[in-house]
């Protein structure tokens, strides 16, 4: 049996509190909207109830924000791909912010389970003025379990439309990817953070978040394998290898807060449900 559901959630400002609307059909939901650091930022989780994907599941997650608003969307657990009989898994997720709104995309990680067949794809549609700070994680198999990556193959696509595209195949056959110094190095965990913005980032203000993410990755014990980079005027992007995915989460929750507070001028105040 395959899962298709969709969700379909809406920030809008009302009185200088951000709240959220959504509609869903299928096994995907929001859980009760939280204001753990007041009225004007709003933070929610996403709930998968069948825990992961098999062969043939789509997800189809649309959100967007209206001028003024500033929504954190997170999830409980990792999302998993599971192994495949023959038909691909399908995660799509496109976010669409109004001139100055503002979200925060951060889900935990997406882990393949040695099979599967899976895709997951993430587009960020941003008017001028309008700002987004996410992350995307992703594990290849459970190394901590003794369950490597052996077979099957991840598609991973972000895409800011006209700005910015990053797309890769991984296939477990391709040892020569999975393992060349000029590949994943052997790592299984690749993690990207990124602010993304609706117009050009002022250049000081990209070079000062360059220069935060430079300090915190040069003491962080993933130095080696991590760097932070401006591919065009409107995305400032921090990208890990990891062997797991703990000290890469880490590090990109270090950058998140110090961004947080440079972009934003808010003090990180991580999502409740991290700490359960």
């Amino acid at each position: 049996m395959t899962w298709n559901a969709t969700l379909a959630l809406d920030y809008s400002l009302r009185a200088d509190k951000t709240v959220a609307h959504f509609q869903h059909s299928g096994p995907l939901r929001i859980l009760q909207s939280l204001y753990p650091e007041g009225d004007a930022v709003c933070h929610n989780v996403i709930v998968h109830p069948p825990g992961g994907l098999v062969g043939g599941d789509t997800l189809d997650l649309r959100f967007t924000a209206g001028p003024g608003a500033h929504g954190l969307v997170t999830t409980p657990g990792a999302t998993r791909f599971y192994r495949s009989s023959g038909a691909p898994a399908l995660q799509r997720a496109t976010l669409s912010l109004q001139a100055g709104a503002r979200m925060e995309w951060l889900p935990l990680e997406a882990l393949c389970y040695s099979g599967c067949l899976a895709e997951n794809r993430l587009t960020m549609q941003l008017a001028p003025g309008a700002e987004l700070l996410g992350w995307d994680v992703t594990a290849l198999g459970l190394p901590a379990a003794n369950q490597p990556f052996t077979q099957g193959s991840f598609c991973q696509h972000i895409e800011v439309p006209g700005v910015w595209l990053e797309r890769a195949r991984l296939v477990a056959s391709d040892t020569l990817l999975l393992n060349s110094p000029l590949g994943l190095a052997g790592h299984r965990c690749l993690a990207s953070l990124f602010f993304v913005a609706g117009s050009a980032i002022e250049r000081n203000r990209r070079q000062a978040a360059l220069e935060l993410a430079r300090q915190v990755i040069d003491a962080h014990a993933l130095a080696a394998t991590a760097g932070a980079t401006s591919p065009c005027g409107q995305v400032v992007v921090v990208r890990v290898l990891a062997p797991l995915v703990e000290p890469a989460m880490a590090l990109l929750r270090q950058v998140w807060q110090a961004w947080r507070a440079h972009f934003w001028q808010h003090s990180a105040t991580p999502p409740r449900i991290w700490s359960m």
